[in-house]
């Protein structure tokens, strides 16, 4: 019997996956190490669809405690790597606090670390993303650690792509890129010459995409219902150099907007955007 794959996929969300990576990971409060390890692995929580990091207990070098009443979780970081917080958690497990030695007496940072309860795990201690600087061999992490069953396919198309909102055309270009990534929606990227700038104006929000970098957002004043409708990537925001066909460009929720392919409409994809 074939197999749909991203199908199968979303039927083992309800259990608790993990996947070994080969990089090494580090981590860093600052400039003092938190942990080092040759046996990381992706981990994905039951129904999370973000991944986080663990290693093996063996290889933390702060020194981890039972989460204690006063202990304070760390500020996310603006933007956070996930609009999910870190904790509470759908596995089974026991929430830490990690203690990172100093100078100053130490730092204290309540709920940032988690011992999971799964025998196959026995052993693996999972990490806050945000409370930690990180790197995989000698190159920074920006966010959450990738999916290593995702990939990113950019193409060039010329086909003439258009979006509307109340009947506005917000954008239109026969010289837009296609981005596909993973079991996500394709989404277009329009030049900045092929945008109407006069229909949109710049909303506060960012976020971090670890596969492309930070995301800056516009609204639609007028036509929107308040939310942004369009983003974009690329310097001055931090960024990654294999993402270069993108900056500078304009994607749009197709979930929030009218999109027309060679004058025929797009049907609006339903996902945690709509």
């Amino acid at each position: 019997m074939a197999v749909h794959v991203s199908q199968e996929l979303r039927r083992l969300a309800p259990q608790l996956r993990y996947e070994p990576t080969p990089k090494r990971l580090r981590a860093r409060l600052g400039d003092t190490p938190v942990l080092d390890s040759r046996r990381a692995v992706v981990l994905w929580e039951p129904n999370r669809f973000l991944p986080l990091y663990a290693v093996p207990e063996d290889d933390v070098l702060a020194r981890l405690e039972p989460l204690g009443a006063g202990d304070v979780p760390s500020p996310p970081p603006d933007p956070p790597s996930s609009p999910v917080p870190f904790s509470p958690h759908t596995a089974d497990g026991e929430r830490l606090t990690v203690v990172v030695s100093g100078a100053d007496g130490g730092t204290r940072l309540g709920d940032a670390a988690f011992r999971l309860a799964d025998p196959d795990l026995a052993g693996y201690i999972a990490f806050d993303t945000d409370a930690f600087s990180w790197l995989e061999e000698d190159e920074p992490v920006l966010g959450h650690p990738r999916d290593p069953f995702s990939r990113i396919d950019m193409r060039a198309t010329s086909a003439q792509m258009r979006v509307e909102l109340a009947g506005v055309v917000l954008a239109e270009s026969s010289q837009t890129v296609r981005l596909f990534e993973g079991r996500l929606p394709p989404r277009t990227y329009f030049p900045a010459d092929g945008v109407r700038w006069d229909r949109l104006a710049k909303d506060p929000l960012r976020t971090i995409c670890p596969y492309k970098g930070v995301a800056v957002y516009w609204r639609a004043p007028g036509l929107d219902d308040g939310r942004p409708v369009a983003w974009s990537y690329g310097p001055p925001e931090p960024s990654f150099p294999e993402m270069a066909q993108i900056h500078g460009r304009i994607a749009f929720f197709d979930e929030r907007v009218d999109t027309f392919a060679d004058g025929e409409p797009v049907q609006r994809p339903r996902t945690a955007w709509t």
